[in-house]
């Protein structure tokens, strides 16, 4: 019996409130933004707060998923993203908000073991965002509106550049597979699709397809992810 390779994406049964979002937005603009860990995938800016953390900081982005979070002092004004938060009925391994600036962009990379195969999974939920936001996964484009939450499995090669004209922000939260979030999952795509791995050997013919995608955007953030993909490709070849 054949089984289903994981997915890449699925847009998940929420809607949240596009007007409560921005306002506690308001609020949080005016924090202090971290710029990303992870300085070698990205150009331009990329800021970060946490909203869980390990000890409650809030510059403190990284969780390895076995240590208890505790609630940042943002959660005190920002009463409907919390709202938002306790809708989920798991365990939470990390809570950020991430802004990537207007001309930036994220590289093409991958993050292992972090797909809802591996018991464990990450969702997007936008604050704000523009049509010129390019959100590649898996050589395929994934536009995500305000208010609305997606699954995204990185484990796929993934990229994002900004070529719009407004900030995106976006609440990303990272989550433990349980029997509540299985239920939800399920009635997304075939059980068995959760269980395979992703090779760990990402294809040419799958790069390929990504530039392919990028090509049609016809952008300088583009051709720039286009320039690390083919460089990728000739390691892989030589």
């Amino acid at each position: 019996m054949k089984t289903h390779q994981p997915p890449s994406a699925l847009k998940l049964p929420f809607q949240f409130d596009k007007e409560k979002l921005e306002n506690d937005l308001v609020t949080l603009l005016a924090s202090n933004w971290k710029p990303h860990f992870n300085n070698r995938v990205y150009e331009g800016n990329w800021n970060s707060i946490a909203l869980y953390a390990v000890d409650g900081d809030q510059s403190n982005i990284y969780a390895n998923g076995n240590e208890e979070l505790k609630e940042t002092p943002l959660l005190n004004d920002i009463h409907y993203i919390k709202e938002v938060i306790n809708q989920f009925k798991c365990r939470l391994i990390s809570v950020r908000l991430l802004k990537l600036d207007i001309g930036a962009y994220i590289k093409p990379h991958r993050d292992y073991n972090l797909g809802y195969e591996d018991g464990n999974f990450r969702l997007h939920i936008p604050i704000a965002t523009n049509p010129d936001v390019n959100f590649i996964l898996d050589g395929q484009r994934i536009e995500m509106k305000i208010g609305e939450c997606w699954y995204t499995n990185v484990n796929y090669v993934h990229s994002v550049s900004n070529e719009g004209k407004s900030d995106r922000v976006h609440l990303v939260i990272d989550c433990a597979r349980n029997e509540w979030t299985d239920n939800i999952f399920f009635a997304l795509a075939p059980k068995d699709s959760y269980s395979p791995k992703v090779e760990e050997d990402y294809s040419l013919d799958a790069m390929k397809g990504i530039i392919n995608e990028l090509k049609l955007m016809g952008t300088d953030g583009a051709a720039d992810v286009i320039q690390d993909l083919r460089n990728k490709i000739k390691d892989l070849k030589e």
